[in-house]
């Protein structure tokens, strides 16, 4: 399976500018653990990082900073690590393994944010095919119980 065929077409974003409150509230707003950053947020949507909540807590609460001082820029992952739409889904999860990262921002063939895939997304997808599986087992077993036809 290919990565645009997967991904959430509607990925959180924000710029580097905003104040970690602001990303958080933002977050609240989409539903999301993440932001995708871009500095051109109209044009070609780039990602130039990540901010996640877990950030948010590690890299500013839990440090005593100011969330409605500190901004997304400071505090953000950075580069981001992505995946290309025509990718596969093994590939990018050995590129989420490799990096440590839980998100992967897809791009489109004009290196465009497209939208997200989560680990959440490809665990998803590989219970779908391990139940497939099963059930491929169980009729199998049913069968061979029933005895020849």
């Amino acid at each position: 399976m290919l990565l645009k065929d997967l991904c959430t077409l509607e990925a959180a974003c924000c710029t580097r500018d905003m104040t970690i409150s602001e990303a958080a509230r933002l977050m609240q707003q989409h539903h999301a653990g993440d932001l995708v950053i871009v500095d051109d947020p109209a044009e070609r949507r780039r990602p130039a990082g990540m901010l996640t909540d877990r950030d948010i807590v590690v890299r500013v609460i839990a440090e005593g900073i100011d969330p409605h001082k500190a901004l997304v820029g400071d505090h953000m992952t950075s580069p981001a690590v992505v995946g290309s739409s025509r990718e596969d889904v093994e590939a990018a999860l050995e590129r989420m393994h490799r990096h440590g990262v839980r998100r992967l921002p897809i791009l489109d063939e004009r290196e465009r944010l497209l939208g997200i895939v989560s680990l959440d997304d490809l665990l998803r997808l590989h219970t779908e095919r391990a139940q497939d599986l099963l059930a491929i087992i169980t009729k199998e077993q049913t069968r061979e119980r029933r005895g020849p036809a």
